[in-house]
């Protein structure tokens, strides 16, 4: 097989790897047969998500992350292992090869592979077959990375519990849209921001409001209101409550798309499990973008009480 696959152009270790546990799988004489037969059919991860599981997640971002990973998926198998099995039958049985087995051997290195060091020095991904049976004895650890609850649902199949400070809502601005001044007019007109949940923040405080201090500095920029001198405490406060409020608008509209959480907990406890994962990720997001709306909508009334005060003393 690997003589085979060297000599296809731009084709990386990994990808080998993938056909190789393909046939490997179904290798009665492989010396690894005994963890290939332990491992389950499906990995259950979002790459196998039925039409139900994908049509609850309409509105979020993890819809989009999977429907992404499987084009591309699908796109590396039409180019290559068609033309394998064809040109190559006999070490490529057209059988073995089919799209669902590609799928499952992308879950397999997905959610079971594990970054290795070696003595080399050179760090590679490998299947410890021994990891997955660890139950008794002594507590092993393992950590996934700084990875959103999307990229852990798409490759590994779980959504964390507790607080991820890796998840984000992306929020991008075009900024064509605002008036362009002789202060602003130096901008680029798009600009793309990360905004997590406000309850990790440790500032509610005016002008920071828990949310990212970059966003905020750039739609005050965008504004003017950085690089104007001359700009009055109350014209401040009035343009800060004008930023909140397109904020508070523009994730709003996100909340909307995203609909209103109909299943019941005892109703969903009897979904499949791609319909549950799907729900349970769906009401996570409602609850990051919710956040950020209710902390819009404080900042707002700390600033109308201060611009309250501002006009009756002026």
């Amino acid at each position: 097989m690997f003589p085979v696959l060297e000599k296809v152009e731009g084709i990386s270790s990994e990808t080998m790897l993938l056909l190789w546990s393909m046939k490997e799988k179904h290798d009665n004489n492989s010396r690894f047969k005994t963890y290939f037969d332990s491992l389950p059919e499906t990995f259950n991860t979002g790459l196998s998500f039925g039409i139900e599981a994908i049509m609850a997640l309409e509105g979020t971002l993890l819809l989009e992350e999977i429907v992404q990973a499987k084009e591309h998926l699908r796109s590396q198998y039409d180019d290559l292992v068609p033309s394998l099995c064809q040109n190559y039958p006999d070490i490529f049985p057209p059988e073995l090869y089919t799209w669902e087995e590609f799928l499952w051997a992308c879950e397999l290195w997905y959610s079971n592979s594990m970054k290795i060091m070696y003595g080399d020095g050179k760090l590679k991904t490998c299947l410890v077959p021994i990891a997955g049976q660890c139950k008794a004895g002594e507590q092993c650890y393992l950590t996934y990375g700084n990875l959103s609850s999307s990229h852990l649902i798409t490759f590994y199949g779980f959504l964390p519990k507790g607080d991820n400070p890796y998840d984000v809502v992306p929020l991008d601005f075009d900024l064509s849209e605002v008036d362009n001044t002789e202060e602003t007019c130096h901008m680029s007109n798009w600009s793309s921001h990360m905004v997590r949940a406000t309850w990790l923040s440790n500032n509610h405080g005016i002008f920071h409001y828990g949310l990212p201090a970059p966003l905020l500095e750039h739609l005050r920029e965008a504004r003017g209101l950085l690089l104007q001198s001359n700009v009055t405490t109350q014209e401040k406060l009035e343009i800060e409550i004008e930023i909140l409020e397109d904020l508070q608008s523009t994730f709003d509209a996100m909340m909307q798309n995203l609909g209103e959480s109909e299943t019941e907990p005892l109703v969903r406890e009897n979904c499949d499990w791609d319909v549950k994962l799907a729900l349970d990720y769906k009401d996570l997001q409602r609850r990051i973008i919710s956040s950020i709306v209710n902390s819009c909508y404080a900042g707002r009334q700390l600033l109308e009480t201060d611009l309250q005060k501002c006009t009756n003393s002026g």
